[in-house]
């Protein structure tokens, strides 16, 4: 990846993190420690990877997306805030009665999202039907779905992980954030769905793994599973729950609880300084 496009992807993850912080501060509610993990991805995703257009969110012919870990919407709100499906000043209302932006995703009320989710393991499902609707009619579409490693403790996502390899669905790509952390604690203590990249590879998949905070390992997992035929792709990365902001990084009790005014302040703060470093850079 050239220089000039990996500061443009830093810039905007750097922004969906802003937003998420946002969001929650403004809510008092909310899980800002999956959402800042997944701040990367997001940014590749819809600012490079897929194809969708905030001027036909309902295109036949776009790419899908479904974020199976529903409650770390808040960095799907900022990205979409991002590229123009809605204002920005929506990101404030947060979580708020009668707002378009919910807590988990909602596709009746919020522009850009292709699918509700919540409820663990069912996103990953709903992707599936996706992918093989695609196939079924010939559709040129990609889906693209991410999963929380707690999230994994759910039967329905091995069930769909099955699905997918017997349909053969190479349209379908799961990024797995492996954080290592869920609301109780380490994932290994809960109930560990270790060896998440035996497993996948067991049950027929196209296994990649991979640093989810590098662009470089990022884009080339994306174009690694363009070329994979015959199978789903999953890519795991390793990730930093709270990743942006020091007080949150690697803390299972930031996974849902919102700063208080001080602790806002003082995120903002790293999250401008960390822009204007990456402004400073030639």
């Amino acid at each position: 990846m050239d220089a000039e496009k990996r500061k443009f992807l830093e810039k905007q993850a750097l922004e969906i993190r802003k937003g998420i912080v946002l969001e929650i501060y403004s809510a008092q509610s909310g899980h800002p420690g999956g959402s800042l993990a997944i701040a990367d991805v997001v940014s590749y995703l819809y600012f490079m990877e897929m194809h969708v257009d905030a001027q036909k969110p309902e295109d036949e012919k776009r790419d899908r997306f479904v974020l199976s870990k529903g409650h770390s919407v808040p960095a799907v709100y900022a990205a979409l805030a991002l590229k123009g499906d809605f204002p920005k000043e929506w990101l404030k209302e947060f979580r708020k009665l009668g707002s378009r932006l919910q807590g988990h995703p909602n596709m009746r009320d919020t522009p850009g999202i292709d699918m509700s989710t919540g409820s663990l393991g069912q996103g990953i499902s709903a992707a599936c039907g996706m992918a093989l609707s695609a196939k079924a009619c010939g559709d040129p579409y990609r889906v693209y779905t991410i999963l929380g490693d707690g999230e994994l403790e759910e039967g329905q996502v091995w069930e769909a992980a099955m699905f997918a390899a017997q349909y053969k669905l190479d349209n379908l790509v799961a990024y797995v954030d492996n954080n290592g952390l869920q609301i109780d604690g380490k994932i290994t203590d809960v109930m560990s769905p270790e060896p998440i990249t035996d497993k996948y590879a067991a049950f027929g998949w196209h296994v990649i793994e991979i640093d989810g905070h590098n662009f470089d390992e990022i884009e080339a997992a994306y174009k690694e599973a363009k070329t994979v035929k015959g199978k789903p792709t999953v890519i795991v990365a390793h990730s930093i729950k709270g990743k942006g902001i020091s007080y949150m990084e690697n803390q299972a009790s930031w996974h849902g609880k919102a700063p208080n005014d001080e602790e806002y302040a003082q995120a903002v703060k790293e999250l401008d300084a960390a822009l204007a470093k990456l402004e400073a850079q030639a």
